[in-house]
């Protein structure tokens, strides 16, 4: 599912107009990222929590000419699904 099939699945699901159902999509993708951005977490009970997390220096291994590498330490984003949510997905 893209961007636009899923304004179109929650704007039939919460009964809004499209241009409704995108704001609210945006509005929210807007505070996840701009939350997670300043190391803080958002969690949603039953679905999963954003957040920021550490990953330390590490070497790696150019695929195409086996030299090593060092990557550089890194603060990635992450979601962690909630017991709801993969109690869903594995079909119980």
């Amino acid at each position: 599912m893209n961007k636009t099939e899923l304004v179109a699945e929650v704007a039939k699901k919460a009964e809004l107009s499209k241009a409704a159902a995108e704001k609210a999509v945006n509005a929210f993708l807007q505070a996840v990222v701009t939350t997670v951005a300043k190391k803080k977490k958002v969690q949603l009970v039953g679905f999963g929590t954003f957040e920021a997390r550490k990953r330390k220096a590490r070497t790696g291994k150019n695929p195409r000419t086996g030299a090593t590498l060092k990557i550089a330490a890194a603060t990635v984003p992450a979601f962690k699904a909630g017991k709801a949510f993969k109690v869903k997905v594995n079909g119980k």
